[in-house]
């Protein structure tokens, strides 16, 4: 087996054999759940167990977020969305309507993180106009991220039984 033949087996397609594929698949939501509204989680856990200065920190990191994704939504919000959704319609209708196995992938993996951009949105909106402090804050970031662990476990979950089935119902030996 030459340099090539190592390479293409590297870079293989074929996503649900593919121990690439697993790996961002963990790390994506690994990543996912520890950065709520793009803060560290461990900040908020900081906060809530030492207060004063941590507690300041943690509001000042959230406020500068919520401002952050406040300026994005109103530079180009809709036709972020727009973009987005013409770019799911296309993953979805290649991978589960054509059959193309990176599309479904892809798929398994972008719609549940769809939502969670969604309810993180739906979060900071809220974030900005109730404008919680303190514990209140601390407390409405730890469900939000449970929210997230939540959904996360789901997709893995739906994915690992899809690329099973995939994978089983595919023939391996290619007689």
């Amino acid at each position: 087996m030459g340099l090539y033949d190592s390479v293409l087996t590297l870079i293989d397609l074929r996503s649900f054999s593919n121990l690439w594929y697993w790996i961002v698949l963990a790390v994506t939501w690994s990543i996912a759940s520890h950065y709520v509204l793009g803060v560290p989680f461990d900040m908020v856990l900081r906060a809530r167990r030492q207060g004063g200065a941590a507690m300041a920190d943690l509001e000042a990191m959230v406020d500068l977020q919520l401002r952050r994704r406040s300026g994005i939504v109103r530079s180009g919000g809709a036709w972020l969305v727009g973009l987005w959704a013409a770019v799911l319609t296309i993953v979805a209708l290649l991978g589960f309507w054509y059959r193309v196995e990176i599309a479904q992938a892809l798929a398994l993996l972008a719609v549940p993180l769809t939502l969670v951009m969604a309810l993180s949105f739906r979060l900071s909106t809220r974030l900005r106009t109730e404008r919680p402090r303190d514990e209140a804050l601390a407390r409405r970031l730890t469900w939000h991220r449970l929210l997230i662990q939540i959904i996360g476990v789901l997709s893995i979950l739906v994915t690992a039984l899809w690329g099973m089935w995939h994978n089983l119902s595919m023939n391996v030996l290619g007689a």
